[in-house]
């Protein structure tokens, strides 16, 4: 296999597994995803595993049914900032008000312990 048919699986396998994880994080079967795409359970199954990788109309429709956008579909797991804040702000838009609010309460409580962990830590070091 070409340089090139090595990356489109890359690729495939990632989107897939993109797909698999916004899917799941909405609670939905491949049923579910399939009927709101209007497609059959099984392309849903064969886009997930990264066997086929559909096309740019069906990923910016599929993009819009899992309530995220293409790039985040695309893009690999980032450790910026910036990239965090807006997955999380993603899984946030399906939740009420005040289920968000206590989300960001508890991300903010668990980032100001790691803060404390790490400062102790370093703190015992030589």
């Amino acid at each position: 296999m070409g340089e090139a048919g090595e990356a489109r699986q890359q690729l495939g396998r990632r989107l897939g597994q993109r797909i698999a994880e916004r899917r799941k994080s909405l609670g939905w079967t491949q049923d579910q995803l399939a009927e709101r795409l209007g497609v059959d359970a099984e392309t849903v199954s064969r886009f997930e595993r990264g066997v086929t990788v559909p096309a740019l109309v069906t990923l910016d429709r599929l993009a819009g049914v899992l309530k995220t956008s293409v790039a985040d579909l695309l893009s690999e797991a980032s450790a910026c900032p910036t990239d965090q804040a807006i997955r999380i702000s993603a899984w946030l838009e399906s939740l009420p008000p005040e289920d968000g609010e206590f989300v960001i309460s508890q991300v903010k409580a668990l980032c100001d312990h790691m803060r404390h962990v790490r400062l102790t830590m370093m703190k015992g070091k030589p």
